[in-house]
């Protein structure tokens, strides 16, 4: 995703104003963050952060902006910057559409997850195995993989237009999430399912904490795709635990706020120096 490069009309300060408004809301991967006054300065400066005019691979103009300046000035506004390796989100539409109505749908949701800097590619996976059998959560995400995504988004509903509501469902390595709605607030809930909260203080900081998962191996996967979750390394592992080095947003607070969705990271007790989950494989 090339959260900084964003499309244009002309050269003014208004224009590439508005386009950093864009930028903003991407690099952040919230949409209040186009209006928030603790960002001001960044759109009121927006021409001293460019730094190159380009062409997108369609024609277009595009402006390109400094993407590390920026991020320091988020950072020292108070605020945090989404990670810039995103996951990439396979969406699939059950039960499929017919051609003109896939491509409809496809240049919505494309169009929704460009404006929040979510990688995206609508794809027709299917669902249920030879039997006829809805896939469960882990065999859809191994589907996934197969077609290099990180991520899968399925909505569920007959096509009647952009506006009818789906249901949806989310699945990540460290949790699943359900809702319904159109199209467009389908990539808008999935972001807001995945980014971090903006850091309001101190405690709101990268921090390090030891985290101790029981129950078999698979959690460093899991760690690492939980959202707020910059690393996560093996410090030590025996039978029946693997314990990890975490770098969260908020520390172990953040992490268990992330996690207390999960149906497969479930959190046990602390020992001290380490808090402890259990891992529980879906059947």
């Amino acid at each position: 995703m090339r959260v900084y490069e964003v499309d244009i009309e002309g050269q003014t300060p208004a224009a590439l104003q508005g386009a950093m408004r864009q930028a903003l809301v991407r690099a952040t991967g919230r949409r209040e963050s186009a209006d928030d006054p603790a960002l001001a300065s960044l759109v009121s400066d927006a021409p001293r952060y460019v730094k190159t005019y380009a062409t997108g691979p369609r024609g277009q103009a595009q402006v390109v902006f400094d993407g590390a300046a920026i991020e320091r000035a988020i950072g020292a506004a108070g605020r945090s910057a989404w990670d810039r390796e995103r996951p990439f989100t396979l969406v699939v539409l059950d039960p499929p559409r017919a051609r003109a109505a896939e491509d409809a749908a496809r240049a919505e949701l494309e169009r929704a997850a460009a404006a929040r800097g979510l990688p995206i590619s609508l794809i027709p996976i299917p669902l249920n195995d030879a039997a006829g059998n809805p896939l469960g959560a882990e065999a859809l995400l191994q589907a996934a993989q197969r077609y290099g995504g990180d991520q899968i988004l399925v909505g569920r509903g007959a096509d009647v237009g952009a506006d009818t509501p789906l249901q949806w469902t989310l699945y990540t390595h460290a949790l699943s999430s359900s809702w319904s709605g159109p199209l467009a607030t389908a990539i808008d809930h999935t972001v807001d399912v995945l980014v971090p909260q903006p850091a309001t203080s101190l405690a709101d900081a990268d921090a390090t904490t030891r985290v101790q998962i029981d129950g078999g191996i698979g959690g460093e996967r899991l760690l690492q795709s939980t959202p707020g979750v910059r690393r996560a390394n093996i410090a030590a592992a025996d039978a029946g635990s693997v314990t990890f080095e975490v770098t969260a947003r908020g520390g172990a607070a953040g992490l268990g706020q992330a996690l207390s969705g999960s149906t497969r990271l479930v959190r046990a007790s602390g020992t001290g120096d380490a808090v402890v989950y259990r891992y529980q494989p879906q059947g």
